[in-house]
């Protein structure tokens, strides 16, 4: 992955460490960035709510690899506006929360394009304020969208990316995990749960490659963030760079994007 100074901060978390990577200008040579290119050159890749900036910078940034992009939404004008700011991407309209409809999608999918490789999970938002009594069950219906939309995919999916022989399972959580606060409540409750259904898939990657006695190919991996905002392109890179390593590199690993230092 060609770096860009100042443009992120990545702190891989495993097992209580971190290691920070901080971005550099004249860290990549052009074999390094060739190889990265390589390594995620024709993946299948799934943007899940990838409608958003965000969906939008990774859907550039896997393309540019070499990857081959599905954007998948259930607003049909911002999917369209998607496809076209990633020339080459395709699109499919879905609602991510039913099971029905994404078995449909995954069956699609195959059909036109074969089993997929990686899956980056956007659906999201935000709501929250007025203390704890103000943590209202309507505001956590809508955010538990996110974590029932990331159970579905992932078990639709999830036969695709054992198979796969590098398959990429990652999801967008929060900081406030670590530290919730009263008024984001429901919000980090939501992102605890997706953290924890995050690494049970990690698991069972692990435990899939053991018990058929070949290494691990799959790995999920959980990206946290204080605000995505400004951080697009950031994260973006940091999925691609996903490819860059095998599985056991990623698997069951936390790793914080902020802004660089």
């Amino acid at each position: 992955m060609a770096r860009r100074r100042g443009s992120a901060r990545a702190r891989i978390r495993r097992g209580g460490h971190s290691e920070d990577h901080a971005d550099d200008d004249d860290g990549d040579s052009v074999s390094d960035t060739q190889q990265t290119q390589e390594l995620v050159r024709g993946p299948l890749v799934l943007l899940a709510g990838g409608t958003s900036a965000a969906g939008r910078a990774a859907a550039r940034a896997l393309l540019d690899a070499g990857a081959r992009v599905v954007i998948v939404g259930s607003d049909a004008a911002r999917l369209a506006d998607a496809v076209r700011d990633a020339p080459g991407a395709l699109g499919e309209r879905c609602d991510l929360t039913d099971e029905d409809a994404v078995s449909a999608l995954r069956e699609r999918v195959h059909a036109a394009h074969g089993r997929v490789d990686g899956v980056l999970h956007l659906v999201g938002g935000w709501r929250g304020g007025g203390g704890l009594a103000g943590q209202s069950d309507e505001d956590f219906a809508f955010l538990l969208r996110s974590l029932t939309a990331l159970r579905v995919v992932s078990r639709a999916f999830d036969e695709d990316l054992r198979a796969s022989p590098a398959g990429r399972l990652a999801i967008v959580s929060s900081t406030a995990v670590a530290r919730p606060l009263a008024g984001g409540a429901n919000y980090a409750a939501i992102k605890a749960a997706s953290e924890a259904w995050t690494r049970a898939v990690a698991q069972g990657f692990a435990k899939n490659a053991r018990d058929a006695d070949r290494a691990i190919s799959g790995a999920a991996v959980i990206f946290r963030v204080k605000s995505l905002e400004g951080l697009e392109e950031a994260l973006a890179a940091a999925f691609v760079a996903l490819w860059d390593d095998t599985a056991d590199a990623f698997n069951d690993v936390v790793i914080e994007v902020g802004a660089g230092a």
